[in-house]
Order: C-alpha cells, then structure tokens, then sequence
C-alpha cells in the first residue's frame, strides 16, 4: 500500500496545499509514473470543489480532477491512478462515501491495485477505522459508521496541546482521554498540524515539516512524546513485519 494520512492541507502564510509533505509525495508520483487523480471532494462545503482541483493540480504537478465529473463515481476510483481525499466536514465526507458505495472501491483500490491515497484532515480520518476521533461537528444526523479502515488506528488531526486562556471547557487531551476511557483497547495518534503518516509497502514512517512530534493515547497508559516510528511500529505490525 501507498498511503499519506496528513494532518491538514496548508501551513499558515505559505498557499501551497500540501506544501509540507510535497518532497513525498513527488517522489512517490515519479516513482509510480502518476499523470493524474482522483479527488474526493465531499468534505468540502464552503469552497469551490473545481477550484481545490485546480489547486492540488499545481501543487502536485499532475492532473486532477474532482469525481463529480465522472458519470460513476464507483468507475471513477475504478479507474484512478491516484485518490486524493480532502479536508472539510469528517461526517459528511463520511455520509457520501457510503451513499456513493465508495467505501469498498476505496478499500479495494488501496488494497489489491496498489493505487495511492492521499487524505488530510477528514480525509485523514476516514482512512481510520472510524470517524469518532475527528474534532468536526455532526452536521448531518448521520450514524457513525465505519470508514475505510486502511490504517488500523484512530487518528485526531489537526492535534493542539495548548490551553487557551479563560477557555472553560475540556482540552483536546481531555477529550481524548475520554474517547480512551469509553474504548479501553484502541490507540489514538494525535497529529499536529504539518505532520503526517507515510505507509509504503510494510514501512511506516513518521514526519514533520515543523520538527515536531506525535502524541499517543491509550486508556491508562502514557507514552512519551516520539519524533519517530518507534512506538508506532509496535502497535501496527502489519506495515512493520
């Protein structure tokens, strides 16, 4: 599998989408001989999906186009050499995946084609098992079904440890301390902005654009801040044989 699950698609002050994981990506499209992609644009409800298109197009250097444009968005992922899914609104994004059956096309696109996905923020979340560590509000009265499930562990983007002065309410780490309590047995890899997952074939690797690192979540149990795979890679084994 080939498979890049970013925090979020820009960096404050800089406009170039995926600025900060662009010297992976690049090497991954030559590396594959990628002319074009696929995007997934359902998350975004507040923007041009046209205009993300033409924007990953020159950020990426390829072709992509946006899988409305396709009479099938099944035959669309079908026939994708690359599947880009954006940020946005998590349960919404979520919602049309399964409405549009795109759930297992994904799954097997990613799986037995070998055809790379690129997420960030929501779209960093469905790659998850499930969709119940994003940080985004239920917009629709939809059920938390599982997602793509392509990485094993639960995932909370767009992470921040800070406690915002005269803020009353839970913390980001309370939350998912919370999230912990109620699911004793699952790990959440909390990312801050301008990092991310690479899997590549049975390899993982952890980066930054910013030096920092990741934080990881288990009901009683606390692991010290990591600036590489060490940790994850005893926790998913089946990219770490």
């Amino acid at each position: 599998m080939e498979i890049f699950l970013l925090s979020n698609g820009k960096l404050p002050n800089n406009p170039v989408w995926l600025s900060y994981a662009l010297p992976r990506i690049h090497e991954m499209i030559a590396r594959k001989n990628i002319k074009s992609a696929v995007l997934v644009p359902y998350a975004i409800l507040r923007g041009s999906h046209d205009e993300r298109a033409e924007q990953l197009s020159e950020s990426l250097g390829i072709k992509v186009t946006s899988i409305e444009h396709f009479s099938s968005p099944v035959e669309a992922i079908e026939q994708a050499e690359c599947i880009l899914v954006s940020g946005g609104n998590t349960w919404w994004l979520n919602k049309c995946l399964h409405e549009n059956g795109l759930i297992v096309a994904i799954q097997r696109a990613v799986r037995e084609r070998d055809v790379p996905y690129i997420g960030w923020s929501a779209g960093c979340n469905v790659a998850t098992p499930s969709i119940r560590t994003t940080n985004d509000m239920p917009v629709s009265n939809a059920a938390i079904m599982p997602s793509l499930g392509l990485f094993p562990l639960q995932i909370n983007p767009h992470y921040i440890d800070a406690h915002i002065s005269g803020h009353m309410g839970e913390t980001r780490d309370e939350r998912l301390q919370e999230f912990c309590v109620i699911n004793p047995h699952e790990v959440v890899v909390a990312l801050r902005e301008g990092s991310g997952l690479q899997i590549k074939g049975n390899t993982l690797e952890y980066f930054s654009g910013k030096g920092d690192g990741f934080k990881l979540f288990k009901h009683n149990q606390v692991f010290p801040e990591q600036f590489d795979t060490l940790s994850l890679k005893s926790l998913v084994p089946f990219v770490c044989q």
